[in-house]
């Protein structure tokens, strides 16, 4: 008994347990002790030819739709999901040897999120794209349960709380209690459907074509679900559809607010799903703790207000929002004994 003890202490001592915010948009990674330690893009730029990674994250990111021929910059994951197995790996592996500051014989146990929709076999997926790296152990954990921890809420308590994440691919709503996800409702509507949006809205009404990092910065800039009384101006550079030649327009922040009504919508209506799918005590519950949000798309100005006016329930958004689910996920991490429960069951 000692000497395993002993040998445990050590494997402790030297191991670097990691929690992965696994998403569509961007991932991090808390390392256990440390807290988080990494926040980069899931987007790898990869030489076409020889099959190696040129470029991963925030490196890689600046060369989406710049690229020249053989080189892509791509996005591995979709609506919350792996999409290229193989491109997810090389970038996981790259993210994990940044955390793991040069121990190639360390072999970390991990913790993955995952959205509450995730089918087992996209489960199976992430798990073994996780081992390829060469992970000791390896557990999956549900966005929402992460992100209400990491929110502050008392999720082992048999008090409902209701937490709605919004990421780059999905928006999980769930209502938590007693360890568990009580009633859930996951959509591949969130940051990147609003973005889709813009461009669409953009290349209908200006005749521009403008990309995704354009998009991106339109909504975070002007871009609001709810009349803030303050009209905004930004300007546009894009490519005319008709002549093909740049050229530079102004938009308003009223039209990119009708431009983001169709994703918002979707957000809205699965938010009234899940509530009236919720169990009259735990919704007695909500109605005095109101609902949290989480995630980047939760900071899209006004969101909470919309949210407010159409449930008539209290909203807050929490704070950390971007990091709520990797810090659920390393709260996790620091004593897994005590959250088993929490954990997803391994198949």
């Amino acid at each position: 008994m000692f000497i395993n003890d002993f040998f445990r202490g050590i494997k402790e001592r030297f191991s670097n347990d990691i929690a992965i915010d696994l998403g569509t948009y961007s991932t991090l990674i808390y390392v256990k002790g440390k807290g988080v330690q990494l926040r980069e893009p899931s987007i790898v730029a990869v030489d076409e030819i020889n099959h190696k990674v040129v470029a991963v994250g925030n490196e890689a990111k600046r060369m989406l739709g710049r690229t020249p021929e053989g080189i892509r910059a791509v996005r591995p994951m979709k609506d919350g999901v792996i999409a290229d197995f193989g491109i997810v790996k090389l970038m996981l592996k790259n993210y994990i040897e940044m955390v793991q500051k040069k121990k190639p014989f360390v072999r970390p146990r991990v913790i993955v999120c995952v959205p509450s929709g995730t089918t087992e076999v996209e489960k199976r997926a992430v798990r073994d794209s996780v081992e390829a790296t060469g992970a000791r152990e390896v557990y999956l954990v549900s966005e929402p349960i992460a992100a209400a921890m990491g929110a502050g809420l008392p999720v082992e308590a048999p008090i409902g709380n209701m937490i709605i994440d919004i990421g780059g691919g999905t928006t999980e709503i769930a209502v938590v209690a007693l360890s568990g996800v009580v009633n859930s409702c996951s959509i591949r509507v969130a940051g990147d459907e609003m973005d889709e949006a813009i461009i669409n809205y953009v290349k209908k009404n200006y005749n521009l074509i403008i990309g995704e990092q354009t998009a991106e910065n339109i909504k975070i800039t002007i871009g609001s679900a709810y009349a803030t009384g303050k009209e905004e101006t930004m300007e546009v550079k894009g490519r005319d559809v008709i002549t093909g030649i740049p050229k530079t327009i102004k938009v308003t922040s009223s039209k990119i607010r009708e431009a983001l009504e169709e994703p918002v919508s979707a957000i809205i209506s699965a938010i009234h799903s899940a509530l009236e799918k919720t169990p009259p005590e735990l919704a007695s519950d909500i109605v005095d703790r109101g609902i949290y949000m989480a995630g980047g798309g939760s900071l899209l100005k006004g969101l909470d207000i919309l949210i407010h006016e159409e449930t008539n329930l209290p909203v807050y958004v929490a704070e950390n929002a971007i990091d709520c689910v990797v810090l659920g996920a390393g709260k996790i991490l620091e004593d897994i004994p005590r959250y088993q429960k929490l954990l997803l069951p391994t198949q």
